[in-house]
């Protein structure tokens, strides 16, 4: 059996979660291994609807569940998320979920921080489309080596002089922006108060993680955001603050490269993204308006509305070799239904040459101009359908070009939000 990890291969809300809750039936432990309260994923179980954000998605199906170091962790938002899904009758306890002694924390000086530099972008029309939720920040501190982590909640002494040095740093950025000091003493008490609810879940998670591979439990890495929103390799500098792609799983959780196994895309049958940045396949039109409706493309936390726009498989090709994709899980099928004419995106056309791949340039990749390949769409309905020989024949050859396309093949096919309406076609776990 091999471990999986989970990431997205588009810009992010792909539909990781509910292939993450459906593979976790068959994992001993789910791990999140980078990004923060900054990603939602939504579970649909029985025909309840979990919305998650830290929480790893294991929770709800009672594996043992891990936020990695790579994840930064606002520990005001975990508590109360926490408590929202112990409501939805989901114990939270300490043996169900560790928390790992060396992620960094997210601090109420990060969100303000994010939404005063976004201000002050909009103003020059610079804006990247941050959530606002100091992701980014809490990701500069822990590169500058200023950052509180979570192990430092147990040491009173140490908050002190932590924050001591976060001031040297913050409050000059923080004049800049027209923000008052940071109250050493205010935030010292808020530290102090949230440690005793997040410390009983802390643990070294790599010597979890490491003892849970020599006993051969099967481990479930699951990414968020997607591809085209990492930090390098993503459309810079309309990206997230972390690497979303497969290799972070090793080190946002400390297993090792050799631990992570089979690499699960999660690719969405048309092309989301949510905030500033280019969009070569966007849709303005009457189709846009069916996929963003029937498809529901609202942000889980943010509810901000995703822009939507035709598969592109010059995109996907590429999330496949960056992360060493094995196959991917095909998700929302059922939102193509009863159009007459589908389209998938070839090539892009940049300055009179065909392109095969995404440039990193700002400029050519806002230059780019989709180069379309037309298929016949279909009538029938594919909601719910739970066999790939029941889906109607152009539906079929739909999912066949795209793995000719992306070079890889298709391992779960996703036909609505509900768990079990989820195509097997290829183990992940069996590698």
């Amino acid at each position: 059996m091999a471990n999986v990890a989970v990431v997205g291969a588009q810009w992010g809300d792909e539909g990781k979660g509910k292939i993450v809750d459906w593979l976790s039936n068959r994992a001993d432990v789910v791990v999140r291994f980078q990004g923060g309260h900054n990603a939602g994923h939504t579970l649909v179980v029985d025909g309840r609807v979990y919305k998650l954000a830290l929480l790893p998605s294991g929770v709800v199906q009672g594996k043992p569940s891990i936020i990695g170091n790579g994840v930064v962790v606002d520990p005001w938002h975990l508590v109360g998320e926490i408590e929202k899904i112990e409501a939805q009758g989901v114990s939270i306890t300490p043996d169900l979920l560790t928390i790992a002694d060396n992620a960094c924390l997210i601090l109420p000086i990060h969100p303000e921080l994010d939404v005063a530099r976004e201000a002050a972008a909009s103003g020059r029309g610079a804006r990247i489309g941050t959530t606002g939720r100091g992701i980014g920040p809490a990701y500069e501190d822990k590169v500058g080596r200023r950052a509180i982590r979570v192990c430092d909640l147990a040491s009173e002494a140490d908050l002190k002089t932590k924050i001591e040095r976060l001031r040297s740093h913050h409050d000059p950025l923080r004049a800049g922006l027209g923000l008052a000091p940071i109250d050493p003493d205010a935030l010292l008490a808020q530290l102090l108060e949230i440690a005793p609810k997040v410390l009983p879940f802390v643990k070294p998670a790599w010597r979890v993680l490491d003892q849970a591979q020599r006993a051969g439990k099967r481990i479930l890495f699951e990414g968020a955001q997607g591809a085209f929103l990492d930090v390098d390799h993503g459309t810079y500098p309309y990206v997230t603050s972390s690497n979303t792609v497969a290799g972070q799983a090793a080190a946002g959780s400390g297993l090792g490269p050799r631990g992570v196994g089979y690499v699960l895309g999660i690719v969405k049958a048309y092309t989301t993204r949510v905030g500033e940045g280019p969009f070569a396949c966007e849709l303005t039109d009457a189709v846009g308006e069916h996929l963003a409706t029937v498809g529901r493309e609202v942000g889980v936390n943010t509810g901000r509305a995703r822009r939507c726009g035709w598969f592109d498989a010059v995109l996907v090709r590429q999330s496949v070799a960056i992360n060493g994709i094995d196959g991917i899980a095909l998700t929302k099928l059922d939102v193509l239904d009863g159009l007459e004419t589908l389209k998938i995106c070839v090539g892009y056309r940049i300055g009179g040459e065909i392109f095969d791949y995404l440039p990193s340039s700002l400029n050519d990749q806002a230059a780019a101009e989709p180069v379309f390949e037309e298929l016949e769409g279909w009538t029938e309905s594919t909601g719910s359908v739970r066999s790939f020989k029941d889906l109607n024949a152009n539906a079929v050859k739909y999912v066949r070009r795209i793995e000719e396309l992306i070079g890889a093949p298709v391992a779960l096919l996703s036909t609505s939000p509900e768990r079990d309406d989820t195509i097997l076609m290829r183990d992940p776990f069996l590698g």
